[in-house]
């Protein structure tokens, strides 16, 4: 059994029980929740509550938080929500795409050692301590800031044994040089989630990272541009093909993001991504789920999916 770092302290990896392998409480920018906290809306905390209260009802156990520092990680919310909800929260440290200016020339060697302390240590001011590893590239591919906090957070990984997962490009393949990153690092693949995996129906591709070791998150749902159906195809496909045990579904959902001001100056009740998706963190239990029953999965895969697969990315070889 593996001790995982949640934002309440260390849970068994035998205890995550239904686990989401990529959701997001709230998603902004560096703390603009501390300094601009209306832009997210009113009772944001006890929103977020609310949303973790209605998953835990109805089954879901764990969300792993993927919401690195550029993405306005806020510990002290994620613990309070956590607590109040009854819901395992992991949260992350590593990166996302929002590298400024005044950080070109910083060198993967100190940005793993923040992120080493992140893990063994807590994020600064807190004793919340990281549970994950993140690093991301996206259309543009891994530029050269992207590639030293991939490098980076392969080097945090070797030192602490703590997973990877990656924010990934499918439609460009971009997972083909993070994973070559990881390789001149030395980390173990069989260590590593590529995420976003089902932007694409390409199965082709899709084995190709798989035959590499890798974990695939299945990570977005509903989604945009490819169909929540096709993403469900996509996924039974690769159950099919034997690949069942290293898959990871999961919505990508933000929970508390900023309430865009309208044309008219009026101010909405809920932000884009919650009319996107109302069901939030349980779409998959509403649509996903019945629809793989549909297909011929069976409760054991159901739980190979969302509770084998996650303990099995956490526990390692």
């Amino acid at each position: 059994m593996t001790q995982i770092n949640s934002v309440l302290g260390p849970i068994d990896s035998s205890d995550l029980g239904f686990t989401l392998m990529h959701e997001h409480v709230m998603v902004a920018a560096s703390g603009l929740s501390k300094s601009y906290p209306d832009l997210l809306g009113p009772n944001r905390e006890e929103r977020a509550i609310a949303c973790l209260k209605k998953a835990k009802a109805e089954g879901i156990n764990t969300l792993l938080d993927a919401t690195t520092f550029d993405l306005g990680r806020d510990p002290e919310l994620l613990r309070h929500v956590a607590f109040e909800s009854g819901v395992n929260l992991i949260n992350v440290t590593g990166w996302w795409l929002d590298v400024p200016r005044f950080m070109l020339g910083v060198g993967a060697n100190q940005m793993a050692d923040e992120f080493i302390r992140d893990i063994n240590e807590g994020f600064r001011g807190t004793d919340i301590k990281a549970g994950m590893l993140k690093c991301a590239a996206d259309f543009e591919g891994v530029t050269p800031p992207l590639e030293t906090m991939a490098r980076a957070v392969a080097r945090a990984h070797l030192q602490t044994g703590v997973p990877i997962m990656v924010h990934s490009y499918p439609t460009g393949h971009v997972a083909k040089r993070q994973i070559e990153i990881f390789r001149e690092e030395g980390v173990d693949l069989t260590r590593v989630k590529i995420d976003h995996s089902n932007d694409t129906t390409d199965t082709d591709y899709l084995k190709w990272i798989l035959d590499q070791g890798c974990f695939l998150g299945l990570d977005r749902y509903p989604g945009r541009l490819v169909s929540p159906h096709m993403r469900t195809v996509t996924l039974k496909r690769l159950m099919d093909l034997g690949y069942g045990e290293r898959l990871c579904p999961s919505h990508d959902c933000i929970c508390l993001h900023i309430h865009n001001e309208q044309a008219d100056g009026s101010i909405p009740a809920e932000h884009a991504f919650t009319a996107s998706n109302p069901d939030q963190y349980l779409y998959m239990h509403r649509h996903v789920i019945p629809e793989l029953l549909q297909m011929g999965a069976t409760q054991a895969d159901i739980d190979m999916l969302f509770i084998d697969n996650p303990k099995r990315l956490f526990d390692g070889a």
